[in-house]
């Protein structure tokens, strides 16, 4: 690199701000243990912005003697009950049902409903479809600031060690984390407040409301003593992703700084990621490796991702650009590392770092990853120094660099400077020292074809941009359920045996006993032929709905008591007016709160309702994803038109409401009169509904 700057504000960065100091903190240990001794000074505010948080994390390993907490929640609420005039603000991504069983469970409730009042904890659900905010960033008084990849979290604490079974990674019995390897930036100065005022536009359009910034005029640093500064007095570029949203416009700064970052370099890029997938980088680093005057280019990565989904399209992915970047390393200048560390088993250290070192004159940390999502899908923050002819920051850069090379070779960071310079090559200098212990192997290419063939469309595993719903809804929802259709006619034939031999063991074994099916529909029986009878019969239906009892067991009970003439309407009736309480309580509680109540169903619900037409609603009325009031739930928080909704529950429920009805009302006759008649009839319905649901639910996949 040359000794003019790269930064251009407005084209690969937002803001170049003043930094008094800067740290950077190597590992969840060193930030956790910074970011609590920040907090613990902190007077007006804190603002945290994360892509994950959990009340239950705690944020030192052992009991600390200072008095407070080191549970998170326990923590914050210590401090806001201790400095009256502080608030703390927390915003987290709105996640998705994916990451639903790796999060917290009602995480609002942990962080917002029990916590101080002063304690104000959102969910940011500003996003397009299948967009992340993937920001890291934490404010203190707008006076010292932290950015990078770490989240507050399980599963991210760890020491540069990264020691096999080491105990204090584990956060809960049911959770062994691997070895984590991340960085954090820490600032104070100018930057701070800018970094603040970039934390208070995310909450606003977040949340509607406006935060104001804290009063800087007593002149108190919250930097904590012992925590030494690596840089004094530079100049710290700010770079953002933000998706286009609405009335938000696009920035992809953080793409832009990357590729002039590469194509700046002259002599070495050092790349520590979690991916690899970038198509614009991936051809960028391509045509450098094909310069016969390439730097080097070393990017060290984790053995694998974390997660069956994500080894089976993000390293997928990852191998393709590798490939190609092999393909173009016409000078071997090219090395791909992971670290490992002995004893680790199953696990692997898990590369999380978002860093990019260039000819020691540039250093980049933050949240963006070197995938495409990173460039323009996702909310990202870095921040970037350069050196510019500066010899002391020169210095700092590449003692950073070393730092992180020992601590994946496991050496001193002396040696690793020494053998660099003794080789004058990065490339030699780090083969001279690398071991067959604690050290850096070559990442090996061994995806099989058959993977392969499971990433057809990099834009589903890893779009660049958001993805139109309607899109992806023809991608998903059409094939989200491979099921043929004999395992449905299975299913409902179980179903309807079941019910026969409870109607057989009600009349001929001792059963009749203990459940005296007579006696249980006697009290019904009373309301036939009151004027009250459709509005008791509504009223059960809606309170049964909110309570999520099964309706269908509730249709059941109707056209028993009421037959199939006024059982079939009371029941029609009374679904619909559940359907449109509860599609109302979706829309009053809101995605936030209803994403919690029913993990395991809402993917697929969603993704059928991410298109709102009619033909939607009324396949998951004869279909269901899931019971009938989480549909309904999910149905409202998605902002599902009503007129569509209203008609498509009416068409889709008539079906199924007069085949239950009818047959219930057969069942208990031949369970009331079990003769050969009878029990015939009950069996030529069962044959004729499922005959009608087979050519249903054939017509209906026929026409998505």
């Amino acid at each position: 690199m040359n000794d003019s700057s790269i930064l251009t504000p407005g084209k690969n960065c937002w803001r170049i701000e003043r930094a008094d100091r800067v740290a950077f903190l190597i590992d969840g240990a060193s930030y956790f243990h910074a970011f609590r001794e920040t907090a613990i000074h902190a007077q007006h505010s804190i603002l945290i912005i994360g892509w994950d948080i959990d009340s239950r994390f705690r944020l030192e390993r052992g009991h600390r003697k200072d008095g407070f907490p080191v549970r998170l929640c326990d923590f914050l609420n210590t401090l806001v009950s201790r400095q009256k005039k502080l608030n703390i603000y927390i915003l987290n991504w709105d996640f998705t049902i994916l990451y639903a069983p790796d999060r917290e469970w009602l995480s609002s409730y942990q962080l917002d409903w029990i916590s101080h009042r002063r304690i104000s904890f959102r969910l940011d659900g500003r996003h397009p479809l299948g967009a992340s905010h993937h920001q890291k960033i934490v404010v203190v008084d707008d006076r010292v600031a932290f950015v990078g990849g770490l989240d507050f979290t399980f599963g991210r604490w760890d020491t540069p060690a990264h020691q096999p079974n080491d105990p204090r990674r584990r956060d809960r019995d049911d959770y062994d984390p691997q070895p984590y390897h991340d960085i954090q930036t820490m600032v104070s100065g100018k930057i701070a407040p800018v970094l603040g005022d970039l934390a208070r536009r995310r909450w606003r359009a977040a949340t509607g409301q406006t935060i104001g910034p804290p009063d800087l005029s007593d002149g108190f640093d919250p930097w904590p003593d012992e925590i030494a500064a690596d840089l004094f007095e530079v100049p710290v570029g700010i770079a953002r992703t933000i998706p286009k949203y609405g009335d938000q416009p696009e920035v992809r700064e953080v793409e832009r700084l990357l590729l002039d970052i590469i194509f700046a370099a002259r002599k070495t890029i050092y790349i520590e990621n979690q991916y690899l997938t970038a198509d614009k980088i991936g051809d960028t680093l391509a045509m450098r490796l094909s310069e016969d005057d390439s730097p080097e280019i070393i990017i060290v990565l984790p053995e694998w991702s974390v997660g069956w989904l994500s080894q089976n399209t993000m390293d997928v992915l990852r191998e393709r650009l590798l490939k190609r970047l092999y393909s173009a390393d016409r000078n071997d200048r090219l090395r791909v590392y992971y670290p490992t560390v002995p004893g680790l088993s199953n696990h692997c250290v898990n590369v999380h770092s978002k860093l990019i070192i260039v000819d020691d004159e540039l250093v980049r940390v933050g949240s963006a990853n070197l995938n495409n999502r990173s460039m323009g899908l996702d909310t990202e923050c870095d921040l970037v120094i350069e050196a510019i002819g500066q010899a002391t920051i020169r210095k700092v850069i590449a003692a950073l660099r070393n730092r992180l090379l020992a601590e994946h070779l496991g050496v001193a960071p002396a040696a690793v400077e020494a053998s660099l310079v003794r080789e004058q090559s990065m490339i030699r200098g780090i083969e001279s020292i690398r071991g067959n212990g604690r050290t850096l192997k070559p990442l090996p290419l061994r995806i099989a074809e058959d993977q392969v063939i499971l990433v057809p469309d990099i834009t589903i595993a890893d779009p660049e941009q958001p993805i139109d719903a309607d899109y992806l809804a023809r991608r998903l929802v059409a094939d989200e359920d491979k099921r043929p259709i004999k395992h449905s006619l299975i299913t409902l034939g179980s179903v309807l045996v079941i019910a026969l031999l409870l109607a057989a063991g009600w009349r001929w074994t001792p059963l009749g006993e203990w459940v005296n099916i007579e006696e249980l529909f006697r009290h019904f029986s009373q309301l036939r032929g009151s004027w009250l009878a459709p509005i008791f019969v509504a009223a059960i239906f809606v309170v049964g709905g909110l309570v999520v009892f099964p309706v269908t067991l509730i249709i059941i009970a109707t056209g028993v008591t009421f037959g199939p003439f006024y059982g079939f309407g009371y029941a029609l009736i009374g679904a619909e007016l559940s359907a449109f309480v509860t599609y109302a309580c979706g829309q009053l509680l809101g995605h936030n709160v209803i994403r919690h109540l029913s993990r395991r169903w809402i993917a697929r619900v969603s993704r059928r309702l991410a298109r709102q037409d009619l033909l939607a609603v009324i396949t998951l009325r004869i279909i269901p994803a899931a019971p009938f009031t989480v549909i309904n739930l999910i149905a409202g928080a998605s902002h599902v038109r009503f007129g569509s909704y209203a008609l498509g529950t009416l068409l889709g429920m008539m079906p199924g409401i007069f085949a239950v009805t009818l047959f219930s009302d057969r069942m208990y006759a031949a369970i009331l009169a079990p003769e050969a008649i009878r029990l015939g009839i009950l069996l030529a319905m069962a044959a004729a509904i499922a005959a009608g649901t087979w050519f249903l639910i054939r017509w209906l996949r026929k026409r998505q």
